[in-house]
């Protein structure tokens, strides 16, 4: 299939587009699998931010901890601030050379396999099963993983250091306010753009199919564009209209932040549909 194939309907109206897909998450049972993927999110969520927790502790940048959950704030739901900044008020102070070392090994334990739920979904996406030797598919998750930390420690260097750098530069090129103000402009298009990468590189490494590397899919548009609106607006929803406190309690904070794991889970999951229908992969394979 040609590079400019992939971006065009290949003969489907934007209906029969929209229909294919749906159709294509019902069978492919893509409500439930983002389930699986949203527990297995939950599980890697906290060894990671006690990773980067522990990491900022050696830093003489203490104050870094309190950006990171002001930056979280504006895309998780405010119910489950509190369960987040809980937990990093209790490891913060134990942050060391041994916490390091024993987050990391928990953390990339943990988002490894994660990625090895991505693959077994992405898999039944395509509509395809794997026949690569484990030690392959666990490595490919190991390398997922990999990159996407970079990406993630980059998106939030970008994010929590660079209105410090940006501020510095400022000084020493001499143009001061305007600077500033540019960057905090440009580092959120910078920081969509390694979003966009991260999924494409999911896309590209986790089925067991053939094909060509991009940098940016149609799928991945789809999938980071789904992410921030569901996120934007599960947030608006809680903070407005939900009565999970009255419903669940304590556990309300538990609920939601599950609620939005298992959404980004199924955006996900929803981005490679777009681009296996794209493909015609859909119509070409039959499902056993």
């Amino acid at each position: 299939m040609s590079e400019k194939s992939k971006w065009q309907l290949n003969g489907l109206s934007w209906w029969e587009f929209f229909n294919r897909v749906w159709e294509e998450v019902l069978r492919d049972d893509l409500l439930g699998k983002s389930a699986q993927l949203g527990f297995y999110f939950l599980l890697a969520l906290f060894p990671a931010l006690l990773c980067l927790t522990a990491l900022v502790g050696l830093l003489p940048i203490q104050s870094i901890t309190p950006d990171l959950l002001s930056y979280l704030n504006t895309v998780l739901p405010s119910n489950a601030i509190p369960l987040i900044e809980t937990y990093l008020e209790q490891v913060v102070s134990g942050s060391g050379g041994g916490v390091v070392s024993l987050s990391f090994l928990g953390a990339f334990w943990a988002v490894s396999t994660g990625m090895a739920a991505i693959i077994d979904t992405l898999n039944v996406v395509y509509n395809v099963k794997d026949s690569r030797p484990m030690w392959k598919t666990r490595g490919i998750a190991m390398i997922m993983s990999i990159g996407a930390s970079v990406f993630v420690i980059v998106s939030m260097f970008l994010i929590l250091a660079g209105g410090y750098m940006s501020q510095w530069i400022a000084e020493i090129v001499g143009y001061g306010a305007v600077f500033t103000i540019s960057w905090a402009i440009v580092q959120w298009p910078l920081v969509v753009a390694f979003m966009l990468l991260a999924v494409s590189m999911i896309y590209y490494l986790a089925p067991n199919v053939s094909h060509r590397w991009r940098m940016i899919t149609p799928g991945s548009i789809v999938a980071v564009f789904l992410w921030l609106s569901a996120s934007l607006g599960f947030k608006y929803y809680v903070a407005h209209f939900g009565t999970y406190n009255a419903a669940y309690g304590s556990l309300a904070s538990v609920i939601v932040l599950m609620l939005w794991l298992y959404m980004s889970g199924l955006v996900l999951l929803i981005g490679g549909e777009v681009d296996v229908v794209l493909e015609g992969s859909a119509r070409d394979q039959t499902r056993t």
